[in-house]
């Protein structure tokens, strides 16, 4: 619609353009006419030719007509008046005078030229055919003996008639010239303009209009490029993704406009690391393409990601503030990874990928492992979509123990995805892509919701008072909505809340803190437990532990394998213990696999214990099966009380007590 009318605009403005040149042409031939009249008619004069004179006088008085009825608006009629009178007045003149021998038939031609410019097709060939059909009137005149035209003898009379006959039509027709030569200026200055255009648009599509940089469109052309010139030289090709590590939190804390300069920036950077001859593109956002051609081997590739996250490393100066950024790169490598641009593009994302994950500020090289570890992710991903309403996930429960008697007090619920094609897949393995994926949001509520259906099914038994661990995903954190999930959860299933402890590592509680202790806050006052998982692998901030309501450590399994060998373990496992019982925080040992590293465990003052030593995780049938026959012995591990999990509350101090 839009294009529509400018189109429409664009036609009216050429037809006032037009008709402005043809009111201006017009009121040119009427002043030439009048001049080269009021000549002819002085002239007239001179040689007393009156009969010729009164029809000139009369062409005057028209063409003056014409000037005014021009000026008033009326071009049309005005031209069709003087182009008539023009043509009258040199035909009367030559029939009242030398006929065709007559200068006047000079402006027959000249009016011809100026009816094409002024007139419609219609017009001209009226004026055409009149001319000629005047001039075959006065041929067969003179042929017939109607009428003898003399010739008299060519004198200053005849020449300065003609002369003003010549000049008119000079006039006119140098005009003419002038407006084809000012349209082919015109012309040409839009032909030059048209092309300024397509190469500014050419430029536009092909580059990046924040940093200049070549787009992906463009870089797609230069790589095939690189890539047909190492085809027909057999040599190699390089092809470096680049990734800033840090850029949403420039963007986040300084505005888009300091994120826009440090693209910049980085744009710069790259280039000044790179040979003349290599090519640096904008792939979108914070990502860059390297293009390396005519490389040598792997190790020139190394050397040139090196340099560049050597100068990347460097701070940028935004906005007067010092800002630190990283990157991480992934190479491919023509014909070795990829023989067109989509396959070593998609080999140095996923090369990148393994980069970050590997810590940032790094490059590592692609190798046809991680395209399968890709792919393998892609299957689980898509497996994963619908997993939970088809009944594919199951929760095991491995047994935790007071390490002082072998009591079990209490089981970590533990993920387990039987697929239907391909069994049971590690959860180590399809965690991290539900992470990833945020699906983690959805599985956890199911996990939340089994936990506590399974708790309240066993309300009533020898099991009642078990307390359920369940782990939580920093992203169920991030969505604000664990709380509500827990509350309904534990309402539909009528489960004593003190039953279920969710377990979250240190990493996920120092993102957005403020956030993460205001949610534990309300989850404390619905009265589930709290701890904090693998403790000791992460930051162990003793502010946290009191801003976070924390109610028990689980001690991570890194530090419990070689317990009884390490006195560097022993001292660190040590510290957990006594920075907990002064925080008046129970401690869990994780990965227990045998009965000295509990006994050691037992000996440093650590309260609870679970590993594959004392029991692995267990379907929930098998499990109850365990606790059952554990009740109706005398020992678990050589120490067991064969009281019930109720019974056990008041007998085991504060350590149980806290447990329920």
């Amino acid at each position: 619609m839009l294009s529509k009318q400018q189109d429409e605009a664009s036609s009216v403005n050429l037809d006032e353009i037009a008709e402005r040149l043809r009111r201006r042409r017009l009121q040119q031939l009427c002043v030439i006419s009048l001049a080269g009249l009021v000549a002819a008619a002085l002239t007239l004069v001179l040689r007393a030719n009156w009969p010729t004179l009164a029809f000139v006088l009369v062409g005057l008085g028209l063409t003056a007509l014409s000037l005014w009825l021009n000026r008033r608006g009326s071009t049309v009629l005005a031209g069709r008046i003087v182009l008539w009178t023009l043509v009258c007045v040199a035909s009367l003149a030559m029939a009242f005078n030398q006929g065709l021998y007559s200068p006047a038939i000079l402006i027959f031609p000249g009016i011809l030229v100026i009816a094409n410019m002024l007139t419609q097709i219609r017009q001209f060939i009226a004026l055409l055919a009149f001319m000629l059909l005047v001039m075959t009137a006065l041929t067969v005149a003179q042929v017939s003996g109607h009428h003898q035209f003399s010739n008299p003898p060519f004198g200053v009379a005849q020449l300065l008639y003609a002369a003003i006959i010549l000049l008119g039509c000079a006039a006119m027709i140098y005009l003419l010239a002038a407006d084809l030569r000012r349209a082919l200026k015109r012309l040409a200055a839009e032909v030059d303009r048209v092309s300024q255009g397509q190469s500014l648009l050419r430029h536009q599509a092909m580059h990046d209009a924040l940093t200049g940089l070549p787009n992906r469109l463009l870089g797609r052309e230069l790589v095939d490029r690189a890539l047909a010139q190492a085809r027909r030289a057999e040599g190699r090709v390089g092809l470096m993704f680049v990734d800033l590590d840090n850029f949403k939190s420039v963007n986040d804390s300084l505005g888009h406009t300091a994120g826009d300069e440090l693209l910049c920036r980085v744009a710069e950077r790259l280039c000044a690391s790179l040979r003349s001859y290599d090519a640096v593109i904008r792939q979108g956002g914070d990502e860059f393409l390297l293009l390396l051609p005519d490389v040598a081997d792997a190790a020139g590739l190394a050397a040139a990601a090196t340099h560049v996250l050597a100068s990347l490393a460097q701070p940028f100066t935004i906005k007067g503030m010092g800002v630190a950024s990283s990157c991480s790169i992934g190479v491919a490598m023509f014909p070795a990874d990829g023989v067109d641009f989509d396959a070593l593009l998609q080999r140095a994302d996923i090369a990148v990928q393994h980069a970050k994950d590997a810590g940032r500020n790094m490059f590592r090289f692609f190798d046809e492992g991680m395209n399968a570890n890709m792919l393998e992710d892609l299957n689980i991903n898509a497996g994963l979509r619908g997993a939970v309403e088809r009944g594919e996930f199951q929760l095991h429960y491995q047994p935790i123990v007071n390490l002082a008697d072998g009591a079990v007090i209490g089981a970590e619920a533990l993920l387990r995805w039987v697929h239907p094609e391909r069994g049971m897949i590690p959860p180590g393995r399809f965690i991290p892509v539900a992470e990833r994926s945020g699906q983690i949001v959805e599985i956890g509520q199911w996990v939340i919701d089994e936990a506590c259906r399974q708790v309240g099914a066993w309300q009533g038994t020898p099991l009642a008072g078990l307390v359920v661990a369940v782990n939580v995903s920093m992203i169920q954190f991030k969505r604000g909505t664990l709380e509500a999930v827990v509350a309904a959860a534990l309402e539909r299933h009528g489960v004593p809340s003190a039953c279920i402890e969710l377990e979250m590592t240190e990493s996920a509680l120092i993102h957005d803190p403020e956030a993460i202790v205001a949610t534990l806050h309300r989850l404390k006052r619905l009265g589930v437990r709290l701890a904090i998982d693998d403790f000791g692998t992460g930051y162990s901030n003793l502010s946290y532990l009191q801003r976070f309501a924390i109610d028990k450590l689980k001690i991570d399994q890194s530090f419990i394998r070689n317990l009884t060998g390490s006195d560097q373990d022993q001292a660190i496992v040590r510290a957990i213990i006594e920075m907990a019982r002064s925080l008046r925080l129970t401690t869990t040992g994780e990965g227990i696999e045998n009965e000295p590293t509990r006994a050691r465990l037992l000996a440093l003052g650590c309260d609870q214990g679970q590993g594959y030593g004392l029991c692995r995780p267990q379907p929930v049938a098998l499990f109850e099966a365990f606790c059952l026959e554990a009740y109706s012995q005398e020992a678990i591990g050589g120490v067991y009380n064969p009281a019930p999990p109720n019974d056990r509350r008041q007998q085991h101090g504060r350590t149980v007590e806290s447990e329920t």
